[in-house]
């Protein structure tokens, strides 16, 4: 399998932007919704200022630097890629995708007019990685907060290992 890879801009409204199975998301959402204990869209206190990533089941929320538009990418490979050590921050979790669709949004953005990449169904895991970048081409808000590329790696797993930090960026690091 060659890797296949999908470069998209999106408007990280309120600092994040979502990599979703949407159509199992918005099932276990539909059931979960209520539940006072689970933390919106996966953000705990940990998650906001150590992980930088929100994770629910069939969805990750990457947190950016800036509410503004954002530049992404995202990979699909047939194994897990090499690191770079250049890279600000960069964490592992799994995501289960039992459709094989995933969506890109944002609380501004509705899933069915994110971009969209067809990944294999089943358990992946995904590396986010921010790469210091400088602002992107395209109409940003200018607001405060680093330029970032926000990297998604992608491939299939046998098996769950959890959320690990690779690398830890600084903890003041958006606004």
């Amino acid at each position: 399998m060659a890797d296949v890879s999908l470069r998209f801009m999106i408007d990280a409204d309120h600092g994040q932007f979502y990599v979703q199975d949407f159509d199992p998301y918005d099932a276990w959402i539909a059931e979960h919704a209520a539940d006072s204990d689970l933390a919106p869209a996966g953000w705990t206190k940990e998650a906001v200022y150590v992980q930088r990533i929100g994770v629910e089941p069939h969805s990750i929320s990457v947190g950016t630097a800036r509410d503004d538009v954002v530049e992404s990418v995202i990979t699909v490979h047939a194994s897990a890629p090499t690191k770079n050590p250049t890279d600000e921050h960069i964490v592992e979790t799994d995501l289960h995708a039992p459709t094989g669709q995933l969506t890109m949004s944002s609380p501004g953005t509705d899933g069915a007019d994110g971009p969209s990449l067809t990944v294999p169904a089943g358990l992946l895991r995904v590396r986010i990685s921010y790469v210091p970048a400088g602002p992107p081409t395209s109409d940003t808000n200018e607001g405060p907060g680093d330029h970032f590329l926000y990297q998604v790696d992608l491939w299939p797993s046998d098996r769950a290992h959890g959320l690990v930090i690779l690398k830890q960026g600084p903890e003041i690091w958006a606004g």
